[in-house]
């Protein structure tokens, strides 16, 4: 996580974020589901989950919707203001795995001040999550 001010002027499309990896743990996403009041029982009950044909609970899109805002916030820094987020999830995130986080810039819009990233988050089945983020970053100048 960064706590200096990436400014406007700094960023250009095809720059890279650091990539940032996210230990899948029964407590993250029971913990994720709670918080986001999300109490489908296949979040939080290994027997739901497994009548559903899966092995174990498995991360709501809440959470992983948080995980990818995250992930861009600490690339931007804490004067960024996340604009918009757009994400599909693909393969179930189990506890045991790794999701793999990486990310680029895709766009610069210089007059409204904002960077478009695109996003995936990839585990051992494949892709997890897909999608951009827009955020607003301060310019240098101000």
């Amino acid at each position: 996580m960064t706590t200096e001010t990436l400014h406007l002027e700094a960023v250009e499309p095809g720059d890279a974020l650091p990539e940032l990896d996210v230990p899948i743990t029964v407590t993250l996403v029971v913990g994720g589901a709670l918080a986001s009041r999300d109490f489908t029982p296949v979040h939080h009950d290994k027997a739901a989950a497994q009548a559903q044909g899966m092995g174990d609970v498995f991360m709501n899109i809440l959470t992983t919707n948080g995980l990818v805002g995250r992930f861009v916030t600490d690339w931007a820094g804490p004067d960024a203001v996340v604009e918009n987020v757009a994400i599909k999830l693909g393969a179930p995130n189990l506890p045991g795995d790794v999701m793999k986080l990486s990310g680029s810039v895709t766009e610069k819009d210089d007059a409204a001040g904002t960077v478009k990233v695109e996003v995936a988050g990839r585990n051992g089945w494949g892709n997890h999550v897909t999608g951009s983020v827009r955020v607003r970053l301060p310019r240098g100048d101000r």
